[in-house]
This record gives C-alpha cells, sequence and structure tokens, in this order.
C-alpha cells in the first residue's frame, strides 16, 4: 500500500460541516424552546378579556411545528384523530390564515356554549348584516 492511500489528509470543509450541523441543531432548539414560552404565554393570556390568546399560542405553535419533527409528526397524528378540534389552528397556521373568520366561529362557539338562546347577540347580527348585504345588491 503506498503512503498516498494510506495518509489521511486535512479537510477544513469537514470540521465546518460538524459545526455548522450543531449551529444549525442549536439554533432549532432555541426557536422551539421559544415557541414552547410563547405557546405558554398564549395559555396565560387566554382568560383575559379579548381574543390574544389564540393568536399568540398560534405563532408559538407555528414556531414550535417548523423547528420540531416530533412536534410535527404528533400535531399530524392528533389532527388526524381529532379534525374537528383543530380546525381553527389549522386555518391559523396556513400562509395566508383566515384570522377574522376563526374569530367569528369562535365567537359563534363561545356563545352557543355560554350564553342561552334568547339573549345570543352574534348570530342575530349576522342575521341582520346578510339582510342588509342581500337588500343592498339587489338594488344595486
Amino acid at each position: 500500500m503506498s503512503l498516498a492511500l494510506s495518509a489521511r489528509t486535512y479537510d477544513p470543509t469537514a470540521a465546518r460541516g460538524g459545526l455548522g450541523r450543531l449551529s444549525r441543531r442549536l439554533i432549532r432548539l432555541g426557536l422551539t424552546t421559544l415557541g414552547g414560552v410563547i405557546v405558554l404565554a398564549g395559555v396565560l393570556i387566554a382568560p383575559l378579556p379579548g381574543p390574544m390568546g389564540l393568536p399568540v399560542a398560534t405563532v408559538g405553535l407555528i414556531l414550535i411545528l417548523r423547528n420540531s419533527y416530533k412536534a410535527r409528526r404528533a400535531f399530524v397524528r392528533f389532527q388526524r384523530a381529532h379534525p374537528r378540534a383543530l380546525r381553527p389552528v389549522r386555518r391559523l397556521l396556513r400562509r395566508r390564515p383566515e384570522v377574522l373568520s376563526v374569530m367569528w366561529e369562535m365567537t359563534l362557539k363561545t356563545e352557543r356554549l355560554l350564553v342561552p338562546r334568547r339573549y345570543r347577540v352574534a348570530i342575530r347580527g349576522r342575521r341582520l348584516f346578510r339582510r342588509r348585504r342581500r337588500a343592498s345588491t339587489i338594488v344595486a
């Protein structure tokens, strides 16, 4: 065997490849941790008045799902098992989220769960809005 074949040469790109991989993993871990903190903040904000808890938690969930393969697999499994429960979250995770329609749906669902039928305001407002919109399109 010749010396040229048995001698190992120093390859600076190999050392950088390991360092680059490690730095990417650390960045992913940091972003996943940041996403977890943001989700926790969204859960803590949720009981306060106003709809800020869900969007904040969704931003954290986006960070987690984009940077953690295990979390992404678990989310897909949970999504397949419970599609109706995660529908609003999936709609907010899209590239062009339908924020207003999701907020409206959640308002209607919350009203249906908490408010007796005769005191519901959101459904009446929606029906009134539809009637006015139809009347304006018929006239025009």
